[in-house]
Protein backbone atom coordinates (compact mmCIF):
# COMPACT_ATOMS: atom_id res chain seq x y z
CA UNK A 1 0.00 0.00 0.00
CA UNK A 2 1.10 3.65 -1.04
CA UNK A 3 1.59 6.07 2.34
CA UNK A 4 1.68 9.22 0.62
CA UNK A 5 1.58 10.69 4.11
CA UNK A 6 5.62 9.43 4.74
CA UNK A 7 6.00 11.67 0.78
CA UNK A 8 7.54 15.09 0.81
CA UNK A 9 7.22 15.55 -2.87
CA UNK A 10 4.32 13.74 -5.13
CA UNK A 11 6.16 14.83 -8.41
CA UNK A 12 9.54 15.24 -9.32
CA UNK A 13 11.61 16.04 -11.86
CA UNK A 14 14.83 14.08 -12.08
CA UNK A 15 17.71 15.78 -13.90
CA UNK A 16 20.71 13.69 -15.04
CA UNK A 17 23.64 14.16 -16.51
CA UNK A 18 24.78 12.42 -19.90
CA UNK A 19 28.41 11.53 -18.20
CA UNK A 20 26.77 10.15 -14.99
CA UNK A 21 26.28 7.30 -17.55
CA UNK A 22 29.31 6.66 -18.43
CA UNK A 23 29.99 5.15 -14.65
CA UNK A 24 33.57 3.97 -15.09
CA UNK A 25 33.68 4.07 -18.67
CA UNK A 26 35.74 6.93 -20.74
CA UNK A 27 32.34 7.63 -22.57
CA UNK A 28 29.46 5.49 -23.59
CA UNK A 29 26.63 4.15 -21.03
CA UNK A 30 27.89 1.73 -18.54
CA UNK A 31 25.35 -1.20 -18.31
CA UNK A 32 26.59 -1.21 -14.06
CA UNK A 33 25.16 2.44 -13.78
CA UNK A 34 22.61 2.63 -15.54
CA UNK A 35 21.05 -0.68 -14.06
CA UNK A 36 21.87 0.85 -10.43
CA UNK A 37 19.93 4.17 -11.29
CA UNK A 38 16.86 2.26 -12.46
CA UNK A 39 16.61 0.66 -9.05
CA UNK A 40 17.08 3.96 -7.26
CA UNK A 41 13.56 5.00 -9.52
CA UNK A 42 11.88 2.07 -9.03
CA UNK A 43 12.22 2.42 -5.56
CA UNK A 44 10.67 5.74 -5.31
CA UNK A 45 8.32 4.83 -8.33
CA UNK A 46 6.92 1.96 -5.63
CA UNK A 47 6.42 4.83 -3.28
CA UNK A 48 3.90 6.42 -5.44
CA UNK A 49 6.28 9.16 -6.35
CA UNK A 50 5.16 10.70 -10.09
CA UNK A 51 8.22 10.76 -11.97
CA UNK A 52 9.75 12.62 -15.05
CA UNK A 53 13.24 12.32 -16.22
CA UNK A 54 15.73 15.09 -18.93
CA UNK A 55 19.19 13.48 -19.30
CA UNK A 56 22.27 15.01 -20.77
CA UNK A 57 23.92 13.63 -23.62
CA UNK A 58 27.93 14.72 -22.59
CA UNK A 59 28.58 11.31 -22.40
CA UNK A 60 28.01 10.49 -26.43
CA UNK A 61 27.97 14.11 -27.70
CA UNK A 62 28.29 17.47 -26.16
CA UNK A 63 26.77 20.47 -28.71
CA UNK A 64 29.14 23.26 -27.23
CA UNK A 65 32.46 21.11 -27.09
CA UNK A 66 31.51 20.27 -30.95
CA UNK A 67 31.00 24.35 -32.10
CA UNK A 68 34.48 25.22 -29.81
CA UNK A 69 36.38 22.95 -32.70
CA UNK A 70 34.87 24.40 -35.68
CA UNK A 71 31.42 22.94 -36.40
CA UNK A 72 28.31 25.12 -36.91
CA UNK A 73 27.00 25.46 -33.41
CA UNK A 74 23.45 24.85 -35.04
CA UNK A 75 24.36 21.33 -36.13
CA UNK A 76 26.31 20.53 -33.34
CA UNK A 77 23.39 21.48 -30.64
CA UNK A 78 20.86 19.03 -32.56
CA UNK A 79 23.40 16.06 -32.26
CA UNK A 80 23.99 16.81 -28.75
CA UNK A 81 19.83 16.40 -28.85
CA UNK A 82 20.47 13.12 -30.79
CA UNK A 83 22.24 11.94 -27.93
CA UNK A 84 20.05 13.05 -25.25
CA UNK A 85 17.21 10.38 -27.30
CA UNK A 86 19.96 7.27 -27.01
CA UNK A 87 20.42 8.28 -23.38
CA UNK A 88 16.63 7.97 -23.18
CA UNK A 89 16.10 4.88 -24.88
CA UNK A 90 18.53 3.48 -22.45
CA UNK A 91 17.12 4.35 -19.61
CA UNK A 92 13.41 3.34 -20.71
CA UNK A 93 14.96 -0.22 -21.41
CA UNK A 94 16.93 -0.47 -18.05
CA UNK A 95 13.81 0.70 -16.29
CA UNK A 96 11.05 -1.90 -18.40
CA UNK A 97 13.51 -4.75 -17.47
CA UNK A 98 12.20 -3.91 -14.22
CA UNK A 99 8.99 -3.90 -14.56
CA UNK A 100 8.42 0.30 -14.09
CA UNK A 101 6.07 1.32 -17.28
CA UNK A 102 7.82 3.87 -19.16
CA UNK A 103 7.28 6.39 -21.75
CA UNK A 104 10.20 8.55 -23.89
CA UNK A 105 8.80 12.06 -25.48
CA UNK A 106 11.07 13.70 -27.77
CA UNK A 107 11.00 17.92 -28.16
CA UNK A 108 12.12 16.26 -32.51
CA UNK A 109 9.55 14.25 -33.96
CA UNK A 110 10.71 10.66 -34.66
CA UNK A 111 7.69 8.88 -33.90
CA UNK A 112 9.68 5.39 -34.81
CA UNK A 113 10.81 5.48 -31.49
CA UNK A 114 9.14 8.25 -29.06
CA UNK A 115 6.11 10.14 -28.92
CA UNK A 116 6.22 13.70 -29.72
CA UNK A 117 5.56 15.79 -26.47
CA UNK A 118 2.37 17.07 -25.25
CA UNK A 119 1.94 18.38 -21.79
CA UNK A 120 -1.36 16.86 -21.38
CA UNK A 121 -0.34 13.26 -22.88
CA UNK A 122 2.83 13.58 -20.54
CA UNK A 123 0.93 14.35 -17.01
CA UNK A 124 -1.90 12.43 -18.00
CA UNK A 125 1.50 9.40 -17.95
CA UNK A 126 2.29 10.61 -14.89
CA UNK A 127 -0.90 10.60 -12.91
CA UNK A 128 -1.09 6.68 -14.21
CA UNK A 129 2.10 6.08 -12.80
CA UNK A 130 4.24 5.80 -15.58
CA UNK A 131 7.83 6.92 -16.00
CA UNK A 132 8.45 9.86 -18.66
CA UNK A 133 11.22 11.01 -19.93
CA UNK A 134 11.78 13.69 -22.20
CA UNK A 135 14.66 13.83 -24.43
CA UNK A 136 15.84 16.07 -27.28
CA UNK A 137 15.87 18.69 -24.89
CA UNK A 138 13.99 21.58 -26.05
CA UNK A 139 14.01 20.80 -29.20
CA UNK A 140 15.70 24.26 -29.85
CA UNK A 141 19.78 25.68 -30.37
CA UNK A 142 21.35 27.15 -27.90
CA UNK A 143 19.45 25.93 -24.74
CA UNK A 144 20.80 23.43 -22.37
CA UNK A 145 19.06 20.43 -20.98
CA UNK A 146 19.39 22.20 -17.68
CA UNK A 147 17.06 24.52 -19.39
CA UNK A 148 14.64 22.00 -20.90
CA UNK A 149 14.46 20.10 -17.30
CA UNK A 150 12.96 23.32 -15.39
CA UNK A 151 11.20 23.92 -18.85
CA UNK A 152 9.57 20.36 -18.75
CA UNK A 153 9.14 20.75 -14.54
CA UNK A 154 7.22 23.81 -15.06
CA UNK A 155 5.20 22.72 -17.44
CA UNK A 156 3.91 19.75 -15.53
CA UNK A 157 3.90 21.34 -12.43
CA UNK A 158 6.44 19.42 -10.82
CA UNK A 159 7.13 19.94 -7.02
CA UNK A 160 10.71 20.00 -6.94
CA UNK A 161 13.76 19.85 -9.46
CA UNK A 162 16.34 17.02 -8.05
CA UNK A 163 19.15 17.53 -9.88
CA UNK A 164 22.00 14.59 -9.25
CA UNK A 165 25.34 14.72 -9.80
CA UNK A 166 28.65 13.33 -8.90
CA UNK A 167 28.93 15.16 -5.49
CA UNK A 168 26.58 15.55 -2.56
CA UNK A 169 25.83 19.30 -3.45
CA UNK A 170 26.68 23.04 -3.93
CA UNK A 171 29.91 23.87 -2.44
CA UNK A 172 31.78 27.53 -2.42
CA UNK A 173 34.39 25.65 -4.66
CA UNK A 174 35.30 22.71 -6.58
CA UNK A 175 34.80 19.97 -4.01
CA UNK A 176 36.91 17.79 -6.50
CA UNK A 177 39.84 19.89 -6.81
CA UNK A 178 39.46 22.03 -3.25
CA UNK A 179 40.07 19.85 -0.39
CA UNK A 180 38.55 22.74 2.06
CA UNK A 181 35.75 23.45 -0.39
CA UNK A 182 32.58 24.24 2.15
CA UNK A 183 29.18 22.92 1.34
CA UNK A 184 25.95 24.53 1.72
CA UNK A 185 23.20 22.65 3.21
CA UNK A 186 20.35 25.53 1.24
CA UNK A 187 20.80 28.46 -0.09
CA UNK A 188 18.32 30.99 -1.47
CA UNK A 189 17.72 31.58 -4.93
CA UNK A 190 19.59 35.42 -4.62
CA UNK A 191 22.41 34.19 -2.32
CA UNK A 192 23.18 31.46 -5.40
CA UNK A 193 23.30 34.98 -7.56
CA UNK A 194 25.43 36.82 -5.31
CA UNK A 195 28.17 34.30 -4.49
CA UNK A 196 28.16 33.31 -8.10
CA UNK A 197 27.66 29.82 -7.34
CA UNK A 198 27.18 27.40 -10.42
CA UNK A 199 24.25 25.56 -10.22
CA UNK A 200 22.32 25.17 -13.87
CA UNK A 201 22.87 27.83 -16.42
CA UNK A 202 21.83 31.21 -16.24
CA UNK A 203 18.58 30.89 -18.17
CA UNK A 204 17.49 27.20 -16.38
CA UNK A 205 18.18 29.30 -12.70
CA UNK A 206 15.93 32.35 -13.79
CA UNK A 207 12.98 30.07 -14.76
CA UNK A 208 13.12 28.21 -11.91
CA UNK A 209 13.37 31.20 -9.83
CA UNK A 210 10.51 33.14 -11.78
CA UNK A 211 8.46 30.11 -11.32
CA UNK A 212 9.54 29.52 -7.54
CA UNK A 213 10.13 25.62 -8.71
CA UNK A 214 13.24 24.21 -5.65
CA UNK A 215 16.15 22.99 -6.70
CA UNK A 216 17.99 19.72 -4.61
CA UNK A 217 21.36 19.06 -5.58
CA UNK A 218 22.70 15.66 -4.39
CA UNK A 219 24.97 12.38 -5.38
CA UNK A 220 23.08 10.22 -7.23
CA UNK A 221 25.05 7.82 -6.88
CA UNK A 222 25.17 7.46 -3.39
CA UNK A 223 22.57 4.29 -2.78
CA UNK A 224 19.40 5.80 -1.03
CA UNK A 225 19.72 8.96 -1.92
CA UNK A 226 17.00 9.73 -4.27
CA UNK A 227 14.48 7.98 -1.69
CA UNK A 228 15.45 9.69 1.13
CA UNK A 229 15.02 13.15 -0.78
CA UNK A 230 11.46 11.84 -1.61
CA UNK A 231 10.86 10.90 2.41
CA UNK A 232 12.29 14.37 3.29
CA UNK A 233 15.49 13.79 4.30
CA UNK A 234 17.85 16.73 4.16
CA UNK A 235 20.35 15.55 1.56
CA UNK A 236 22.58 17.54 -0.69
CA UNK A 237 21.60 21.52 -1.21
CA UNK A 238 18.17 22.95 -1.09
CA UNK A 239 17.80 26.09 -3.52
CA UNK A 240 14.19 28.23 -2.83
CA UNK A 241 12.96 31.42 -2.17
Amino acid sequence: MIDFLSMKYKRVLLKLSGEALMGEYNHGIDPTRLNDYAIEIKEIHEKGTEIAIVIGGGNIFRGVSGASKGMDRVQADYMGMLATVINGLALQSALENIDIPTRLQSAINMEAIAEPFIKRRATRHLEKGRVVIFGSGTGNPFFTTDSAAVLRAVEINADVILKGTRVDGIYNKDPEKNKEATKFDSLSFEEVLKKGLKVMDTTAFTLSQENNLPIIVFDMNIKGNLSKIINGDKIGTRVDL
